[in-house]
């Protein structure tokens, strides 16, 4: 059902809806987990680095994608918070053509250009081919990802948090089988994994398009909604190809780094792919609340109300950082722990190198957090360009570590390229909000 952000407590509006996003993410997170897990134990520490070693490329085209979906709904968002159903139809029916378009663009080019790509990218010899059979089944596969991320946005957009994460765990669960079968049963090695999630996206996507049909009469588009309109692409993609960018910008960075940690070997790999997914996996409910303030600033800009937005970030960033706090203790208790999840407890130097990486990262997660908060607001406001530029200071922190550091202090220099990325990008965004913050209190002084 819709949920209007703009009338009620912030806070209390904020955190009903970040908890089914939460529950959401992680079972977002469980699809990639499903695979690592079952392709570490399944089929060994060269998989799984195999996997682990594609993380930064399909970041850096996936996430182009599907940060022009977020920023294709942002419109939607605000179209609802000012009551203009029309609108919002029109925004839904062309924002499926700019998809369309979007995946036949991207699914060719990677078909043509990805070897070449993890060639450059110096992927360790030994776990080429594997890496390559699994990334390029997920890029085949692209379509449905985008299509899920774009009706379960859209859905976001009018407030239901709820339906996205029923559909995930369904598609989760169904991830999890289909591991097991293709893996163990087909012998289709590291692709079998990849099939599995594509196929499970694929059923995620069809859940949101029939409930959508069924359930929500304002998406249900007539005749004249489907016309393509050029306002409303331009006014989309305005938003939609800067976030798509800024998600390119910062994979460009991990990119970067990710051909420096494959020059000190598969060890290092496996250690940064385990830890990674522990970090992603503890730092959801930052990602989180950076959803669901774009989609509050959306409508809350949508309703004019500057008063609601200003509250609603302020009391977001005490939550994030006080969650960021909780953070590093459970990555300090038990990280090790939950890297047992990828790894076999005989790996001691790779656990050893993953708790490393979990320790430095989690000391700075309060800069993450304040990332996720002030990009996403930013975007929910309709700033997108801003975030796009937090975006290259992210890269310049991340290249600046692999390029100056790696070679010197090796996997230890690794470990710290993440928080220079963080810090570098909150030197933008705070003082860019801020500046919004004065700009919105002007424009709309009754409000304010």
């Amino acid at each position: 059902m819709v949920k209007d952000l703009t009338s009620g407590k912030p806070l209390k509006l904020i955190l009903m809806f970040s908890l089914p996003l939460v529950l959401g993410n992680l079972f977002q997170q469980f699809y990639n987990m499903a695979d690592t897990i079952i392709v570490g134990k399944c089929l060994g520490v060269n998989a799984l680095a195999a996997v682990g070693s594609t993380g930064s490329l399909n970041f850096l085209v996936m996430g182009f994608a599907t940060g022009i979906c977020s920023g294709l709904t942002i419109p939607v968002a605000q179209y609802f918070g000012a009551k203009d159903e029309h609108n919002v139809r029109r925004c839904v029916a062309n924002s499926l053509y700019v998809v369309l378009a979007i995946t036949a663009v991207l699914t060719a080019a990677t078909m043509l250009f990805t070897r070449q790509i993890l060639a450059l990218m110096q992927t360790p010899a030994d776990i080429f081919e594997d890496a390559y059979a699994y990334i390029i089944v997920i890029f085949g596969g692209m379509g449905v990802t985008l299509l899920y991320n774009l009706l379960s946005g859209i859905l976001r957009a009018l407030g239901d948090s709820r339906t996205p994460l029923y559909f995930l765990v369904v598609a989760s669960l169904l991830n999890v089988v289909l591991d097991l079968v293709f893996i163990q049963l087909f012998h289709t090695g590291v692709a079998g994994a990849a099939y599995a999630t594509v196929i499970s996206q694929g059923v995620s996507a069809l859940l949101c398009l029939v409930y959508m049909v069924r359930k929500f009469p304002l998406l249900r588009i007539r005749g004249e909604d489907w016309s393509l309109s050029g306002s409303h692409v331009r006014r989309m993609l305005g938003i939609g190809v800067p976030m798509g960018l800024q998600f390119s910008i910062t994979a460009v960075g991990s990119i970067i780094l990710q051909s420096a940690v494959n020059s000190l070997g598969s060890s290092a790999v496996a250690a940064i792919a385990a830890g990674s997914k522990v970090q992603m996996l503890l730092t959801q409910p930052l990602e989180t609340m950076g959803i669901t303030m774009a989609t509050y600033c959306g409508q809350n800009m949508g309703a004019m109300r500057v008063d609601r937005i200003r509250q609603g970030i302020r009391q977001a960033t005490w939550v994030s950082l006080a969650y960021s706090v909780l953070a590093f203790g459970i990555s300090f208790v038990a990280g090790k722990q939950i890297a047992l999840l990828f790894l076999d407890a005989g790996e001691v130097q790779i656990l050893n190198d993953v708790f490393r990486f979990l320790m430095v990262n989690g000391c700075f997660y309060p800069f993450l957090a304040l990332i996720y908060l002030y990009r996403n607001s930013l975007q929910g406001l309709g700033y997108a360009v801003p975030a796009m530029a937090a975006g290259i200071f992210e890269l310049v922190g991340r290249a600046a570590v692999a390029f100056c550091l790696v070679g010197i202090w090796g996997y230890s220099a690794v470990c710290f390229a993440n928080p220079a990325a963080w810090i570098a990008a909150d030197i933008l965004l705070l003082p860019v909000y801020f500046a919004v913050s004065r700009r919105l209190r002007a424009a709309y002084p009754a409000q304010a």
